[in-house]
């Protein structure tokens, strides 16, 4: 079995006493990354097995796993976490610091487990052994149900011998990339403007292959379907740059409903989606597959050049980068939203920005404004296209703005661009 484990993550070992997670800890992670129950129970007792210290060890156990999550590191729990509340405690404190988690489970027969128990130097009595096996057998088919974001159940122990473990970054890290960059705000389905802007960059477009002669890279901040006329040419371009390394992306609130439609959720097609809908209904089954499957992997945010650079749709907040969770998505999606609405019927937002105090530049869109947007280190390049303005980039690191009037008013915007 090959588990793939983020390089932020919680990892939960699960199985009964015996079962080898210790072992199995100590091949495949480093001692600083391994927060084990019978450790904790040594620091305060002396003794890995004192049964008197084992509240006060979970309560130590926590405490530094919050500890360890706060900083960004890769977490893993010894212990046998076979019973529901134990492991909804470490989901919380997952969700708490917007952490992945990773559930590995050591489903061994109950022979082996039992005879390495035997084995043991302080050996437990077989009823406890029995009674986890037994809450480990109902567990099992909810784990995913709990909240899990990856579940691996090793069932044999020629199983977990062969068992590897590859560490890597998350999907919204890509800061080994340090550019140059042109970020390109909300397109819309405004096809006609984005390959003008293409080329206004440099960019040679031949039949929906895209190339630059000095290497730059496109880094387009989301929603490129939905109001214009022609989101499926948008797609085509777009996944075609992606998928040649060309070109990174971020999901945008519009392409999220899409992808939602496209999985077969109901939701109200409105705003747009039903244009969007329209031309895909003339696509191609394949297409509309491949469609829902590039939407279904875009990153909440990238984070680039080292982390001097960070792209979000409708934003993020310092403390969020490099997180993942669903507060974070939504946040990413639509921004720091009241749940009220304004004077136009649209959401109210908070205005984020006045409070980062981040060094990274982050680059957004989302709200339409005439101009880009600047404050702090932050920018806000959607400037309507659809809506009859422009479409605009960034160059990054240049620092300079790019962009194209908009051919003709796709779609009206319910309150007066400024």
């Amino acid at each position: 079995m090959r588990i793939k484990v983020p390089h932020f993550s919680l990892v939960i070992l699960i199985g009964p006493n015996s079962s080898g997670k210790s072992t199995f800890a100590e091949r495949h992670f480093q001692n600083s990354e391994i927060v084990s129950l019978d450790y904790c129970r040594y620091l305060i007792s002396d003794a890995p097995k004192e049964t008197l210290a084992t509240a006060k060890a979970y309560e130590l156990m926590n405490e530094i796993i919050d500890k360890r999550l706060s900083m960004k590191k890769l977490t893993v729990v010894d212990a046998p976490n076979v019973l529901k509340h134990q492991r909804l405690e470490l989901l919380n404190l997952a969700n708490l610091h917007h952490a992945l988690t990773v559930a590995i489970v050591l489903n061994l027969p109950k022979e082996v487990i039992i005879a390495n128990n035997r084995s043991n130097d302080f050996p437990i009595d077989d009823n406890i052994i029995n009674y986890q096996l037994h809450q480990l057998e109902l567990s099992l088919p909810n784990l995913k149900q709990e909240g899990f974001n990856s579940v691996y159940i090793i069932n044999s122990v020629e199983e977990l011998m062969k068992t590897e473990i590859t560490q890597a970054p998350l999907f919204c890290d890509k800061q080994t990339e340090s550019g140059p960059f042109d970020i390109i705000g909300d397109i819309h389905g405004c096809f006609d403007e984005l390959v003008l802007l293409l080329k206004k960059l440099g960019y040679v477009i031949e039949d929906y292959h895209v190339t630059h002669p000095e290497g730059r890279k496109v880094v387009f901040v989301g929603d490129l379907v939905d109001r214009g006329p022609k989101s499926v040419e948008v797609l085509k371009l777009v996944m075609g740059m992606v998928k040649d390394g060309l070109a990174f992306c971020v999901q945008g609130n519009h392409d999220n409903k899409l992808y939602r439609m496209l999985s077969g959720h109901n939701v109200i097609v409105n705003h747009g989606l039903e244009l969007t809908r329209q031309e895909l209904d003339q696509a191609t089954e394949t297409f509309r597959n491949d469609v829902k499957e590039f939407l279904k992997d875009l990153p909440t945010h990238v984070i680039l050049d080292y982390g001097k650079l960070v792209v979000a749709h409708a934003g993020i907040k310092e403390e969020y980068i490099g997180r993942h969770s669903k507060e974070i998505k939504a946040f990413t999606l639509y921004g720091d939203t009241t749940k009220e609405l304004d004077e136009w019927g649209l959401p109210e937002r908070r205005l984020w920005s006045n409070d980062y105090k981040g060094n990274a530049l982050i680059i957004y869109g989302h709200t339409p404004n005439l101009e880009p947007v600047m404050i702090n280190n932050t920018i806000n390049i959607d400037t309507g296209c659809v809506f009859g303005n422009k479409l605009t980039a960034y160059r990054y690191p240049e620092g300079e703005f790019v962009f194209v009037e908009a051919l003709q008013k796709y779609a009206s915007y319910p309150r007066p661009l400024r």
